[in-house]
């Protein structure tokens, strides 16, 4: 049984979905496939099919929730500090080739959210980051190409 890294707000966003998907979904599915099953021949009832789909979808994904609030490892970033980046970090960066600023957070795979500026700790970019310090240049091997970034600051908040 692997442990996974987690924030303290990655576990919340984990068990909030744990919880609504065993307490407002399942119930509510059930309801479906009642209301499905009263309109009659089951074999050609699209409602029915559905509603049943559905629940598949969701007792899986609550067994796959369950095993990672079981595996998660939880790391608490405010009581985090240094200035080598690891798990956690919030790190300010500049992509040397089109001289943009990015700031992200190095967090867990069930986390990540690079549109909210989250990234996943075994993405390539956080992989080659991870033991570097502000000042540094990284280059990273991404499936979209090489990238060379120059790291200008590292938070932990």
């Amino acid at each position: 049984m692997d442990r996974f890294p987690v924030t303290v707000a990655g576990l919340a966003a984990l068990q909030a979905e744990f919880a609504h998907r065993q307490q407002v979904e399942r119930p509510r599915i059930v309801q479906a496939i009642s209301e499905a099953r009263a309109h009659g021949d089951l074999s050609e009832n699209a409602e029915y099919h559905s509603a049943k789909e559905a629940q598949s979808h969701n007792e899986g994904r609550i067994v796959e929730l369950e095993d990672l609030l079981q595996r998660a490892e939880v790391i608490d970033v405010s009581k985090l500090s240094g200035s080598t980046i690891k798990f956690g970090a919030t790190v300010t960066v500049i992509d040397e080739d089109t001289e943009k600023e990015k700031t992200f957070q190095i967090v867990g795979d069930s986390e990540a959210d690079v549109k909210n500026g989250r990234m996943s700790i075994s993405s390539p970019t956080a992989r080659a980051l991870i033991g570097k310090k502000a000042g540094e240049a990284v280059e990273v091997s991404t499936p979209g190409g090489g990238k060379s970034y120059e790291i200008l600051k590292v938070e932990y908040k």
